[in-house]
């Protein structure tokens, strides 16, 4: 019997009560418990609860890019400097938010966002390393803690606007929106925003450049992005500056200091990683509306001076515009003469399901899986092949065994519900749709997938003992509330075939 069980979608589940709304009244607000109004300073696992709670609310944005080969290498690049600053007792989550504008944030709980417009905005992958490293350095120092505890006349309430406000700006709010949030939560003007104190922008700086040395990535490269930075605004004084600088103010003698401080480490001398190229060429793909403004971009210099993966940038549009005999003629060279990229061999088997080479493709696949196996990317985009071609069982099959030793996101766990609805095994549908339901934060909703599951009449014992089980472990984490909406009744939803 197929077994499947997410260890954080509990936790998350948790913080269903714990809304931030922009624009919400008083009564509409409401956090964990943080203890009284003097109990100002929040303990790591009050942080991670928050954390939780705000990001769940960001991927309900639906900003959050879901793309597995940009999430898989942020993450790598992230967790490789973090790994450098964390006094192991603390998990960090790295995340791309679709967002033009050049910001990179960090929210309670270790969860580390950048926005796609920094992403491009970066040089090298030692820049973008520097800002993660600046940012899991705000994480490890416990700045937002910190910040709340200097304001000790700061009530529960305020707390929860500014975080409300936090939410509201980094989750693709006007930035407005953050600043009067803020204003009226600290009910002063001289902070209409939460942003570090100039001692903790030093201190994330010190901190994230010895992370950065140590994670084996130039040293030089924090200081070298906030150049880049304050360059720009200085070459363009009157229009709006980056939000990166409004949130993290940039100064010639901060600059100074960082370069400083890099010089304390050893040279170290690294080239971008083809997992950098890539990621950056997948997110300015995608900013264009149409598949004919990618081929245009892409087509501006001739095929023969480009680069290889300004080559895969070209063969991407090609397959957006359905032109995948172009497409076919790009990627067949790229991975004969790259065979170790991964995303070469996800672009070269879509491809060849594209054009009816099935055969093909799957060879592609599970050559690539043999060479890779459990690899994120390269599991994920063969999955919704084999749904594609109608090889449901396959694909859950596939699936499972990846999700069970890889901590899913929640659109992944809509794939494996998918999977299984199509391959027949309806209770276990069920099942992942319940899961996902609870990883973001719908306590009621995962119980009622629970429950539909139970009313199947090919329902086995051994699932019906497992689900039942569930549904009580699920509801010893619920407010009375919750549990007198349930006694109320709540419909019990769509089928598992219609929710996925």
């Amino acid at each position: 019997m197929p077994r499947f069980s997410i260890k954080a979608s509990l936790l998350a589940a948790v913080l269903a009560t714990t809304v931030f709304c922009s624009g919400a009244g008083a009564d509409d607000i409401r956090l964990p418990d943080m203890g009284s109004p003097a109990d100002a300073i929040l303990s790591t696992n009050q942080e991670a609860q928050i954390g939780r709670a705000i990001m769940r609310d960001i991927r309900a944005s639906g900003q959050v890019v879901e793309d597995p080969l940009i999430a898989e290498y942020i993450n790598e690049v992230g967790n490789k400097v973090a790994a450098q600053t964390n006094e192991g007792d603390r998990d960090f989550t790295f995340f791309v938010i679709e967002d033009p504008r050049i910001n990179a944030f960090a929210l309670p709980g270790g969860y580390i966002g950048i926005h796609t417009g920094l992403l491009e905005a970066t040089r090298s992958e030692d820049e973008l390393a520097g800002v993660l490293a600046h940012e899991v350095a705000h994480v490890t120092q416990r700045h937002i803690a910190r910040a709340l505890h200097a304001s000790s006349r700061q009530s529960i309430l305020s707390t929860a606007m500014m975080l409300g406000a936090i939410l509201a700006g980094v989750a693709g709010g006007d930035s407005d929106v953050l600043q009067a949030g803020v204003a009226v939560a600290q009910g002063t003007a001289a902070q209409q925003r939460i942003n570090f104190t100039r001692s903790n922008e030093y201190e994330a700086d010190r901190v994230g450049i010895a992370a950065l040395a140590d994670a084996g990535f130039d040293p030089y490269g924090m200081a070298s992005f906030f150049d880049v930075m304050a360059r720009q605004n200085s070459r363009a004084p009157d229009e709006r500056a980056p939000e990166f600088l409004r949130t993290h103010p940039v100064t010639t003698a901060r600059i100074a200091e960082a370069r400083n401080r890099a010089r304390n480490h050893p040279q170290i001398t690294s080239d971008n990683s083809i997992s950098y190229e890539i990621a950056k060429i997948r997110s300015i793909i995608n900013r264009f509306d149409t598949p004919k403004e990618a081929i245009a971009y892409f087509e501006k210099r001739p095929y023969q001076n480009q680069n290889d993966v300004e080559r895969y940038g070209r063969l991407l549009a090609y397959m957006r515009d359905g032109s995948y005999f172009k497409a076919l003629d790009i990627i067949e060279y790229l991975v004969d003469k790259n065979p170790d990229v991964i995303a070469y061999h996800i672009a070269l088997g879509e491809t060849q399901v594209r054009i009816g080479r099935v055969d093909d493709a799957l060879e592609t696949f599970e050559g690539a899986l043999e060479l890779f196996p459990r690899n994120v990317p390269l599991v994920i985009a063969y999955g919704e092949r084999l749904l594609e071609l109608d090889q449901a069982q396959k694909a859950h099959t596939m699936l499972l065994d990846l999700l069970n030793n890889v901590p899913p996101t929640p659109n992944q766990v809509r794939l494996i519900a998918r999977a299984a609805s199509e391959a027949g095994e309806n209770a276990e549908s069920l099942y992942y749709m319940s899961e996902y339901r609870l990883m973001i934060g719908d306590l009621i909703g995962g119980i009622a997938f629970l429950q539909q599951a139970l009313r199947l009449p090919e329902l086995q014992e051994i699932q019906r003992i497992r689900f039942e089980a569930r549904i009580d472990f699920i509801r010893e984490f619920m407010s009375e509330e919750q549990l007198r909406q349930m006694q109320r009744g709540r419909p019990s939803g769509k089928s598992a075939r219609n929710a996925v």
